[in-house]
């Protein structure tokens, strides 16, 4: 009976299902995250009277014929881009991004990730870093007799020094866009990377046409809602149960048919 397979399957895209729940729960807290969701779709049918053929002589067609389907499949578990609430931090380095838009971070390798937490701080060298201590594009340097960073909606990075009058410009930070952000691809520690997917970074300054502005002592929380998750987790447990159960009646059918004599 092709029921129990099919069901498997419908079980093993609700686990699936689960894992994603759990690491949006999970991640509830981390900066800039971005909440992803699993999408399923049917596999293929097999086809017991084919729609459309010939039923008789008289050249009357089968309207709709038989399929029946052999279960389900993940199609994909994509991100879900939407702006995260901004949360007031005091710290000069923390940068909140409103709108489109990403950091983009030198890795030591020479390639450049992108991310949306921009809980910076400043390394040995005065330079803007990232929590794991990498390089915030394009490597804005301050200066060690710096009284005060400020940084203004265009990620222009000024700052105050002992005995100026009037703060010097730094420089200012790199933003990108990307046509298709879910298709950027995630390698942990806040930081993704560019992909065939996700095209072409478009870099360009904050606050232009199209991208976003960023806003100082200040960080971008979570996407992920609570009682959104908790509700498709139960959603997801029901439809485990569901599928546990036709394999569970599927065996008792079995077992009838094995003591039949």
């Amino acid at each position: 009976m092709r029921a129990l397979s099919t069901a498997a399957t419908g079980m093993q895209a609700q686990q699936l299902n689960v894992e994603v729940i759990s690491n949006n729960i999970a991640n509830m807290n981390t900066t800039g995250y971005k909440r992803q969701r699993a999408e399923f779709q049917d596999l293929l049918y097999t086809n017991q009277v084919k729609m459309g053929v010939s039923s008789s002589d008289a050249n009357t067609v089968v309207p709709t014929g038989v399929q029946v389907g052999t279960g389900v499949k993940t199609g994909s578990v994509y991100r879900i881009t939407e702006q995260g609430n901004i949360q007031q931090t005091g710290n000069s380095y923390d940068i909140a991004m409103q709108g489109d838009g990403y950091f983009m971070v030198q890795m030591p390798d020479g390639n450049t990730a992108y991310t949306r937490a921009g809980n910076f701080s400043v390394n040995g060298d005065g330079q803007i870093v990232t929590e794991d201590g990498y390089t915030v594009s394009p490597g804005i340097t301050v200066p060690a007799d710096t009284l005060e960073v400020s940084i203004n909606a265009q990620g222009t990075v000024q700052a105050t020094t002992a005995g100026a009058t009037e703060p010097s410009n730094l420089g200012s930070l790199e933003i990108a866009r990307f046509i298709n952000p879910a298709g950027l691809d995630a390698i942990g520690d806040n930081l993704l990377l560019e992909t065939v997917a996700s095209g072409a970074a478009n870099v360009g300054q904050a606050g232009a046409v199209g991208f976003g502005t960023v806003l100082q002592g200040f960080l971008e929380t979570s996407n992920v809602n609570a009682v959104t998750e908790i509700s498709a987790l139960i959603n997801a447990q029901r439809a485990y149960e569901m599928n546990s159960k036709v394999i569970t009646s599927t065996d008792e059918m079995l077992q009838t048919t094995a003591q039949l004599k």
